[in-house]
């Protein structure tokens, strides 16, 4: 009896796995390495700049979009037009060529590392910086919106930097892209009028303002839209449907029509009333600060203590101490210095030159022309000296000589504390820029 075959066995076929194009391009060539390059920039950047910027969310947020301007900006450029350049170098432009995708579609997976890396690790840097300024900011919010708008301008100039490298076919191009977008960007951002606004490095230096809700996203607009025309403009190789580039070319130009309709001054930015409000303690006489300060309060009330204690029931001595945009509103206000330019996350670096600056704004007087002058002018100004140094010495290591002052700040030491009290009454009526009215200790 004859056997019957068994049918042979069949293996199963084995799953091959197929690897994105896109993910193989965003990991290879000079990608990685620029974003690591744009985050370590904004990094080094903003702690070289001190510490400052962590007490405010605009320090931070302004610091961080002049940085992803003026450097990031120009090192995306010089980044991407080297790896635009990258399959002409190789001689592997025609291999491309005979790929079965579309040309827009092989040049939007050829651009991705141009485009995207840089605009990460810039955001991975303002996340850094923002959680960092977090535990110290007492009011307001950062302006995301700016900082997304950056990432956006970022990876537009990455993106038109592929460009010129795929074009411009000399090794020489990438790195005098950049300086030229250097030079290009830093006049755009200190050019008066409203062209500056276009630019990704607009500087702005008011700390109670606010943007205005739009600028976000219609600066995304129009440097994206800037970008998406070009691309659109060199990917298309059909006649038919290059026009397709206009639409993001008019996109861009309403919303660059738009950013040139703002304030040639203000631009964008708005007084913010929550952040301009006035905060004040409960001393004797009262600290007043904005509300994007009220971190600092403390701060500046225990600074200011040993004056206020000196000046404690003398008539003309001020009835509130007032920091911030606003200045004095009240009769008895008296301004004070910016206490944020000589702090660090909320804490005075120096207390001691900050009341005696304190103490210099309160006698200073608004003199015309041809005031303090005449006989007594030297003499007014030693007075004044020495009753500065009496109430908040100058630390040793800053501020002028005070040997010609010595004799009147001894004599104001001996003084009994209502003799004291009788001088300073007397020194407060008097106007320093008329010299003969200071009086001698």
């Amino acid at each position: 009896m004859t056997g019957t075959l068994a049918p042979p066995r069949t293996e199963p076929a084995a799953s091959v796995r197929t690897v994105s194009p896109l993910r193989t391009e965003l990991r290879r060539g000079l990608g990685p390495w620029t974003g690591a390059a744009v985050l370590l920039t904004v990094l080094v950047t903003m702690y070289g700049k001190g510490l400052g910027w962590q007490g405010r969310w605009a320090d931070a947020t302004n610091l961080l979009h002049v940085v992803a301007g003026l450097l990031c900006g120009p090192l995306a450029l010089a980044a991407g037009c080297w790896q635009g350049g990258r399959d002409r170098r190789r001689g592997t432009t025609e291999l491309w060529d005979s790929v079965s995708r579309s040309p827009l579609r092989r040049l939007l997976v050829a651009v991705a590392p141009s485009a995207l890396w840089p605009a990460a690790g810039l955001l991975l840097a303002d996340a850094v910086c923002l959680l960092a300024t977090w535990p110290y900011v007492s009011a307001g919010r950062p302006f995301l919106e700016l900082l997304a708008a950056d990432a956006v301008a970022v990876a537009a100039l990455g993106t038109l930097g592929h460009l010129v490298g795929r074009v411009v076919r000399w090794r020489l191009a990438a790195p005098l892209l950049g300086i030229v977008g250097y030079v290009a960007l830093g006049l755009a951002a200190y050019r008066e009028g409203p062209v500056r606004w276009l630019g990704p490095a607009g500087e702005h230096q008011f700390f109670w303002d606010r943007p205005v809700w739009w600028y976000g996203p219609v600066a995304m607009a129009w440097t994206a839209g800037l970008a998406l025309a070009a691309l659109l403009a060199y990917g298309l190789r059909t006649a038919r449907f290059r026009p397709l580039a206009l639409i993001p070319l008019a996109v861009a130009v309403g919303a660059a029509a738009l950013i040139l309709r703002l304030p040639a001054d203000e631009g964008p930015w708005r007084p913010d009333p929550a952040l301009a409000r006035q905060v004040c303690d409960e001393g004797t006489p009262q600290v007043c600060l904005t509300a994007v300060d009220e971190g600092l309060l403390p701060e500046v009330s225990a600074a200011l203590a040993p004056l206020s204690a000196h000046l404690e029931g003398v008539p003309g001595a001020p009835l509130r101490w007032v920091g911030g945009g606003s200045g004095p509103a009240l009769p008895g206000d008296v301004e004070l210095p910016s206490a944020r330019q000589d702090a660090v996350r909320n804490r005075l670096t120096r207390p001691d030159l900050y009341l005696n600056s304190a103490v210099n704004w309160l006698f200073s007087d608004s003199c015309r022309p041809g005031d303090g002058l005449g006989p007594n002018a030297e003499r007014a100004s030693t007075v004044q000296l020495a009753v500065i140094e009496w109430l908040a010495p100058t630390p040793d290591d800053y501020g002028p000589d005070t040997t010609a002052a010595q004799p009147h700040i001894d004599r104001l030491q001996a003084k009994s504390p209502a003799e004291q009290r009788d001088y300073l009454t007397r020194f407060l009526a008097a106007n320093t820029c008329h010299p003969d009215e200071v009086p001698i200790p």
